[in-house]
C-alpha cells in the first residue's frame, strides 16, 4: 500500500497536535471533521463563553483553508447568527499553508472576538450596534453567552436529545419575534 500524501500527513499532524493540546476535540468523521471546543477570550465580553466550532478541512489541506463555524448561537459582527459562519480574512482569503489548526484556536478567533470587524460585516446588527452603541453590544452579547455559551446549555444540548430540550433555548430566543409575526 503506498504511504499518504503529503498533504494527508500533514491533515493527520495538524489534527492530532490540536488534540495534543488544551483543546477538546470530538472527531466526527476521522480527521477532516470535527467540533472544537472553544473558550472565550479573557476581558472580552465573550470572556466565560464556551463555544463549539465545526473544522471541516479540505482534500487540498493545508493549501485551502478549513471552513470553520460556530454551532451555537454567538453575537458578533463578523460571525452569521444563524449559520455560525465565519468571516475572517485570514481564513478565508490570505490562508496559506504556513499556517496550521492551532493557529485558528490559539490566535485567528481569540483575536477576532477581540477586535470585531464591523466595516465587513456578516451580522449588520451586531455591526451597528458595536459602532454606535458599544455598552448595548456588551450586553447582548454577554446575554447570548448566558443563553447559548456555557457549559450547562452544552450539556443541555448534547443530553437532551429530544426536540423539545434542545431547541428550547431558540424557541425562547425566538419569543418575542413570534409575538411580533402574530400581530
Amino acid at each position: 500500500m503506498s504511504s499518504p500524501s503529503p498533504g494527508k500527513r500533514r491533515m493527520d499532524t495538524d489534527v492530532i497536535k490540536l488534540m495534543e493540546s488544551k483543546h477538546e476535540v470530538t472527531l466526527l468523521s476521522g480527521l477532516n471533521e470535527f467540533i472544537v471546543k472553544f473558550f472565550g477570550p479573557p476581558s472580552t465580553p465573550y470572556e466565560g463563553g464556551v463555544w463549539k466550532v465545526r473544522v471541516d478541512l479540505p482534500e487540498k489541506y493545508p493549501f485551502k483553508s478549513p471552513s470553520i463555524g460556530f454551532t451555537n448561537k454567538i453575537y458578533h459582527p463578523n460571525i452569521d447568527e444563524v449559520s455560525g459562519t465565519v468571516c475572517l480574512d485570514v481564513i478565508n482569503q490570505a490562508w496559506t499553508a504556513l499556517y496550521d489548526l492551532s493557529n485558528i484556536f490559539e490566535s485567528f478567533l481569540p483575536q477576532l472576538l477581540t477586535y470585531p470587524n464591523p466595516v465587513d460585516p456578516l451580522n449588520g446588527d451586531a455591526a451597528a450596534l458595536y459602532l454606535h452603541k458599544p455598552e448595548e453590544y456588551k450586553k447582548k452579547v454577554q446575554d447570548y453567552v448566558q443563553r447559548f455559551a456555557t457549559e450547562e446549555v452544552l450539556k443541555e444540548q448534547e443530553g437532551g436529545g429530544s426536540d423539545s430540550s434542545s431547541d428550547s433555548s431558540l424557541s425562547d430566543f425566538s419569543e418575542d419575534e413570534a409575538q411580533d409575526m402574530e400581530l
